[in-house]
């Protein structure tokens, strides 16, 4: 039986999937509100008036945006007076698993280089490949709680 975690993983990638295509999509470079308000061909005064603001503040706005410091329930005002839906997600760059995956072997080889670095003071050096105990260390990591803490416990 998978972890919780795993499959609380397993299926947040499966979602991600569905929106890489969107997760490549590039923010029009004079923002998302500018770019719909000028495709429907309505003024900033007119976005204003439907906002209830004036057409300086959606100047203001369309700028916030582009500087990314909107606030997102200003954005989503904004998406709903344009007749859009907001849509707000954190993509990961790689899948979640890879993620979880990459940080376990990264917090085993921190522990395996410092042990074997003790060893060969030592000199006690262990015949296992190193490259092999690292992977099996990172399999006991991954689903264990601290994984993404800095300390090696």
């Amino acid at each position: 039986m998978k972890h919780p975690r795993a499959l609380a993983r397993y299926r947040m990638d499966e979602r991600y999937r569905r929106l890489d295509p969107l997760s490549q999509m590039l923010r029009p470079h004079r923002g998302w509100i500018r770019a719909v308000r000028d495709a429907l061909g309505m003024s900033g005064a007119e976005l204003g008036h439907r906002l209830g603001i004036s057409q300086q503040r959606v100047a203001a706005l369309e700028q916030a945006e582009i500087q990314l410091s909107i606030q997102l329930d200003t954005l989503a005002r904004a998406a709903d007076a344009l007749n859009c839906h907001l849509v707000y997600a954190l993509v990961p760059r790689t899948s979640l698993t890879e993620a979880v995956k990459a940080q376990a072997r990264s917090k085993a080889t921190q522990i395996l280089l410092r042990a074997a670095h003790h060893s060969r003071l030592e000199n006690q050096a262990g015949s296992d490949s190193l490259d092999a105990r690292i992977e099996d260390l990172a399999e006991t990591f991954v689903d264990r709680r601290g994984l993404w803490n800095d300390s090696d416990e």
